[in-house]
């Protein structure tokens, strides 16, 4: 579950033949840089150009969205997911022994260390104890704290206990395995990874650049870090860099469309975006006011004209899609009227305005986003002080809980734990991501039934209605599903799109 800002964002809402200035220059802009020209690139490896780069290449550790997909290519896991986001097994079956007790099985694949040794249940157990010991401070261990103890029976077997039943168990094991003996030497995963998956860790000679290289062909792959899209798409038409997924303005896109020499795919996404407010604040935790902020945002409009129809709106946090995902919800639809009758029964006027402090990354992106978001509810009366930061601030300050209102987006979710891990009471921070301190016993109890139903179609019913209940409640007033894109030299070619952006597709690609 991996927190991020990635929506897409603009500088305005044009008219439908609308052209901005930005667009008119564009051209004029790359073709000068283009001129400057740089030494001849060479061909061996497969690049990517990244916004951010990784930060940590130990999957215990990790959670921000790069680090966590250059992770699935180097390290396996027990658990991955299948279609509707079901748990399949991976490098192990498993089986429900009893309520509170699952045994995993490995299979053949996926058994062998980058450096020759054979992964063994011992392996699983060291690392899912790593996590679990406070003392290492993993940030993944909220998560796992259904866990009691884990006994690895033989090479083979291994034995998990939780402390509570929890029909959802066997998805939560989706973390790379270590080896043991490298965990007990405290060797430095976090920059020399070692693992068993598709790729293996070549260099990471600088923050901005890192290479691995794909075990069955010995195919070099780097991502390169370029913080600007203007400059990533620059060095993708130089042949600097061979793809870019994701991180791209409208603009950028539609000049691409434009060039020859590049392809552009797109796909559904499931990375969920959203407002969220402090529930604990005089304003915003006023259901009427949250209320009338979703119906004062025009998603329809945002998403037609500023981001070229690359998105689907969103009313739950997992997608129709999903086994779990919210079915048949009613939208707030867009009702500058309705919002100011629900200001007016919440006490504010034109005497008396509502005035909300937003924040939101520096990114200049980001701050596109909010500055149509910021004209939209001053269309409906709330008058919004917008307030930009580095991400390292704003996301520190939403953990802490100083905002009344934000945006962000949940990247790579896969489980319907992460309702407990974001909305239930006793998930305040730092026992979890409750930022808004959001507080319902109705959502308690829904949430607490639906991770011990038994049945799975009552389960996936139980998360439907407390979708809906959240709907109602509004913590976050959901916006959107982005679409997930790549754009590569017409030279690239096997690449295959996830719903969730990882990079699982540079297991197929190749240079034509």
């Amino acid at each position: 579950m991996i927190p991020s800002i990635t929506t897409p964002c603009w500088c305005a809402i044009p008219i439908p033949n609308g052209r901005g200035l930005l667009r008119r220059l564009l051209p004029i802009l790359l073709t000068t840089l283009l001129l400057a020209g740089c030494g001849e690139v060479p061909q061996d490896a497969i690049r990517m150009g990244l916004s951010s780069a990784p930060a940590n290449l130990d999957p215990r550790y990790a959670t921000d969205a790069s680090s966590s997909r250059i992770n699935r290519l180097l390290y396996r896991q027990l658990v991955d997911f299948g279609e509707s986001d079901r748990p399949i097994p991976s490098l192990a079956d498993w089986q429900q022994l009893s309520s509170s007790h699952y045994r995993f099985t490995l299979r053949d694949k996926g058994r062998a260390f980058h450096n020759g040794r054979r992964l063994i249940a011992a392996d699983v157990k060291a690392t899912y104890q790593h996590i679990l010991d406070p003392k290492n401070a993993s940030p993944h261990r909220t998560s796992l704290a259904v866990i009691e103890r884990v006994e690895a029976l033989d090479e083979e077997r291994v034995d998990f206990f939780l402390n509570r039943p929890d029909q959802l168990f066997p998805a939560y094991l989706a973390i790379g395995i270590l080896p043991a003996d490298l965990i007990s030497a405290e060797h430095p995963f976090h920059n020399l990874p070692l693992g068993s998956g598709p790729f293996r860790f070549l260099e990471w000679p600088e923050e901005g650049r890192l290479a691995i290289e794909r075990q069955r062909d010995g195919q070099r792959v780097e991502f390169l870090r370029v913080q600007d899209a203007t400059v990533r798409v620059l060095k993708l038409l130089r042949g600097e860099i061979d793809m870019l997924q994701n991180d791209l303005p409208p603009e950028l896109l539609g000049y691409l469309q434009e060039q020859q020499g590049v392809r552009i795919e797109q796909g559904r996404g499931s990375n969920f975006s959203y407002l969220g407010f402090n529930l604990q604040d005089e304003e915003t935790g006023k259901l009427l006011v949250r209320r009338a902020v979703a119906h004062a945002i025009d998603r329809q409009a945002i998403i037609q004209y500023a981001m070229k129809g690359a998105a689907v709106t969103a009313e739950a946090l997992l997608p129709p899609s999903h086994w779990a995902g919210g079915q048949g919800l009613a939208p707030y639809e867009h009702d500058p009227a309705k919002a100011r009758q629900l200001l007016q029964q919440a006490g504010y006027d034109e005497a008396n305005p509502l005035s909300l402090v937003y924040k939101t990354s520096s990114d200049p992106l980001r701050v596109r986003l909010a500055t149509i978001i910021q004209s939209q509810l001053a269309d409906a009366g709330i008058q919004v002080d917008l307030r930009s930061y580095d991400f390292a601030t704003v996301y520190g300050d939403i953990k802490a809980g100083r905002f009344q209102m934000y945006s962000l987006a949940w990247v790579g979710i896969h489980t319907p734990d992460i309702f407990r891990y974001v909305f239930h009471s006793d998930s305040l921070p730092p026992d979890g991501a409750n930022r808004g301190r959001y507080s319902n016993p109705e959502v308690d109890a829904l949430i607490e039934q639906a991770e011990t139903a038994s049945d799975p179609v009552e389960q996936a019913g139980l998360y439907q209605q407390l979708q809906g209940l959240l709907l109602q409640e509004l913590p976050y007033v959901p916006l959107w599903y982005e679409n997930q894109v790549v754009v590569s030299r017409d030279d690239i070619q096997g690449y295959r799109l996830a719903s969730d952006g990882n990079y699982d597709g540079l297991i197929y690609v190749e240079r034509r």
